[in-house]
């Protein structure tokens, strides 16, 4: 490390705590959807931290947690898992459930008295260790504007996604001039992105996953008939090394390393933007900001939006691109 630099291991203690208490449940997701799938090392390269550290992760769920948990050489999985007393859902699932309820809370037209009772009720079917857990990730959801029209599908996608039920869904392709067309998706994950949310499911048209815009979908039914999530599913896997969700657009991972003004560099420290990226502070205040990323319109939409604030260093077609586009605004100003 060059002197005068240091890497930010953390990003403040109640953001680590965050991250680990993710971490923490999804490691727990991970091995009850997949038993004996995964070992140490495997969760260790998963999550891109040492096996030391992966070990107390799984001290906790075994002691504190108290969750039976096994390994008998060829990768952890529980013996006994907690399921909902009265109806068919997992352990996973119910989490999944619980975080949509937390996202309603946030939205509007919802009676928050009855969700909250929902809610309450979901938490008292999960052990009670596990409760803190729970909730310092999920009332820590930011809150969303939300239409109407999209409340309704998100309930509807969130409510298919928990009964493993597939979807015919009328979709507006934005990438082909805006035609519609009918597919059959089956829910994989449901997720928010800036200002929108992102459905990954299987498309039966594509016969492949693909991410589809909530706000670009027209019409949506439930149906009869149900799916299965595969074992070996993974969205990180899934999404690669692109920035942002849309994987369509997206170029072949490179190495990308930017610099922040101060006032700009101390905001984004704050954030945890790609699973590769790497902080240092420097002696002047200025923050720098690597990446090995999948270069997509919306990263050089984020770019722009820090203007002078930023300086690209790498890669060099990306610094041209960035000074064309803000040629272009001046311009567009001065017109």
């Amino acid at each position: 490390m060059k002197k005068g630099k240091k890497t930010i291991i953390g990003g403040g203690g109640r953001l680590e705590e965050i991250r680990r208490t993710a971490r923490l449940l999804d490691i727990i997701q991970n091995i009850a959807v997949a038993p004996r799938r995964w070992t140490r090392k495997a969760l260790a390269a998963r999550y891109e931290i040492s096996e030391r550290q992966i070990q107390k992760d799984l001290t906790i769920i075994r002691y504190r947690l108290h969750l039976d948990l096994q390994n008998e050489g060829d990768g952890y999985y529980f013996r006994s898992i907690p399921r909902l007393p009265t109806l068919s859902y997992s352990f996973s699932e119910a989490l999944a459930l619980l975080l949509a309820a937390r996202v309603g809370q946030t939205l509007p037209g919802i009676d928050s008295s009855e969700l909250s009772s929902a809610i309450a009720r979901l938490e008292s079917l999960f052990p009670k260790e596990t409760i803190p857990l729970l909730k310092a990730v999920t009332e820590d959801i930011p809150e969303y504007s939300e239409s109407k029209d999209r409340l309704k599908k998100l309930t509807l996608l969130h409510r298919a996604l928990a009964e493993k039920k597939q979807v015919k869904i009328v979709y507006r392709t934005a990438s082909r001039g805006n035609i519609s067309s009918t597919r059959l998706v089956e829910p994989y994950r449901i997720i928010p992105y800036l200002k929108t949310w992102q459905l990954v499911a299987f498309c039966h048209s594509r016969k492949e996953i693909r991410e589809f815009n909530i706000d670009r979908i027209e019409k949506a039914e439930i149906l009869d008939s149900t799916y299965e999530i595969p074992p070996d599913f993974d969205l990180d896997s899934f999404f690669g090394h692109i920035w942002g969700v849309y994987r369509q657009s997206s170029k072949p991972a490179e190495e990308v390393e930017l610099e922040f003004e101060p006032e700009a560099g101390l905001w984004v420290a704050e954030g945890v933007w790609h699973k590769s990226q790497k902080l240092y502070f420097e002696d002047n205040g200025r923050v720098r900001l690597k990446l090995f990323i999948s270069i997509s319109p919306d990263f050089i939409c984020w770019l722009l939006h820090f203007g002078w604030r930023v300086k690209v260093l790498k890669p060099e077609w990306l610094k041209e691109k960035v000074k064309e586009e803000l040629i272009m605004a001046l311009k567009t100003i001065n017109d």
